[in-house]
């Protein structure tokens, strides 16, 4: 009896410390962000410049127009999953920069099936997602092995790869898979049940290319997340991440967790780069992601690398990048102010003093209410 008091106690605390964690995390990231906008307004107003009006603009612009919302939400799509896609080999500990190649692989599998390959109405929208997560996925795992198994840096081994596959991307664009007679870059257009439902179609309001793409990332942060909290796999990474000495000598295979981590977090990167191929452009262009992949990192530390808290981060960050061009265009101040945003986001996120301080608090709370519940049992 006095067992199972205890057990179930034990049970309620760490449903009780999972839920303030992803307090903490959301907390922390709204915290940031709002700090982020108060030294961005301080900077617009030492630049002499009307700082009401630009926030004005910045903070209000993209709901202005339905179309504006939906290029918000295009946006925001692959954002995210590009943030929840390093976030996994984050919580491994492993600094993956090679969303970049991942999402080129994705987009080069997809476009291949979704241009060349006949198949039926569902068929042909599934089966180039299913190509391009396995794409991204095998572009995971590549460094992924290499840290696991050769010891190798993982930055290194991550960029590197990414100079190649962009470099073969560019070729094939340009060369086999460029359209014939035209003289643009780019590919022929994907046949068009290949094509993700735009949102209009279902809702009948105009907001261009934003697809049900959207439901596609929150389906995967979802699965994600529940993948990090329910399963033996997310268990090990998690250990891993927290520590891999303990983790190893709690029986895990330390270099098998960090290989899975890299092939999860590729595979989602390949879900972005269908995206763009099946619902933003509709074929393979130069330059498909710009800077997107590198921002998703920004998108996943500010989120400290909880995928449900991604999804929020990617909507915010995205906005900033919708609102700073309406910014541009209605005042007299640049994209440079969100730029600013974005660079102090990064700068209070790496600063890890006051998330740690909560964590160790509430730890602290939390060991002391255990031991008292735990006399009292023992007192019965």
């Amino acid at each position: 009896m006095t067992s199972t008091l205890v057990e179930t106690e034990d049970r309620r605390e760490y449903r009780e410390t999972r839920r303030r964690g992803l307090a903490v995390d959301l907390g922390t990231t709204l915290a940031t962000v709002l700090a982020a906008l108060v030294i961005g307004f301080l900077v617009i107003l030492a630049t002499g410049k009307d700082p009401v009006r630009a926030y004005e603009a910045l903070l209000t612009g993209p709901l202005e127009r339905s179309f504006r919302v939906g290029r918000w939400l295009e946006d925001a799509t692959t954002l995210t999953l590009l943030g929840l896609s390093v976030a996994i080999p984050f919580r491994a500990r492993q600094i993956s920069l090679g969303a970049e190649s991942q999402l080129y692989a994705g987009a080069l599998a997809a476009a291949t099936v979704a241009i060349f390959l006949p198949l039926p109405s569902v068929a042909a929208v599934v089966v180039p997602l299913v190509a391009a997560a396995a794409a991204g996925a095998g572009m995971g795992f590549v460094p992924g092995a290499m840290k696991a198994r050769l010891g190798a840096n993982e930055i290194v081994a991550t960029l590197m790869l990414n100079a190649i596959v962009v470099r073969v991307y560019d070729y094939l664009v340009n060369g086999p898979l460029k359209q014939p007679g035209s003289t643009a870059v780019h590919s022929e257009r994907i046949q068009p049940d290949s094509a993700l439902t735009p949102l209009t179609d279902w809702l009948g309001i105009p907001f261009g290319r934003a697809n049900i793409g959207l439901g596609l990332m929150l389906l995967t942060a979802v699965a994600l997340w529940l993948l990090l909290t329910r399963t033996p796999l997310g268990y090990r990474i998690r250990m891993t991440g927290a520590n891999p000495d303990f983790a190893e000598y709690g029986g895990i295979r330390v270099p098998r967790a960090i290989e899975w981590s890299f092939v999860i977090g590729g595979a989602v990167a390949g879900l972005a780069g269908a995206h763009l191929v099946q619902g933003v452009y509709g074929r393979l262009e130069p330059g498909l992601a710009g800077s997107l992949a590198f921002e998703g990192i920004v998108v996943a530390l500010l989120a400290r690398n909880n995928p449900l808290v991604v999804v929020i981060a990617g909507l915010f960050y995205s906005y900033l990048r919708a609102g700073g061009d309406i910014m541009e265009q209605q005042t007299d101040v640049g994209t440079e102010i969100v730029v600013v945003i974005q660079a102090v986001i990064v700068l209070l996120v790496t600063a890890q003093a006051l998330p740690d301080l909560l964590k160790r608090r509430i730890t602290r709370r939390q060991v002391a209410r255990k031991q008292g519940a735990r006399k009292q049992v023992g007192a019965r």
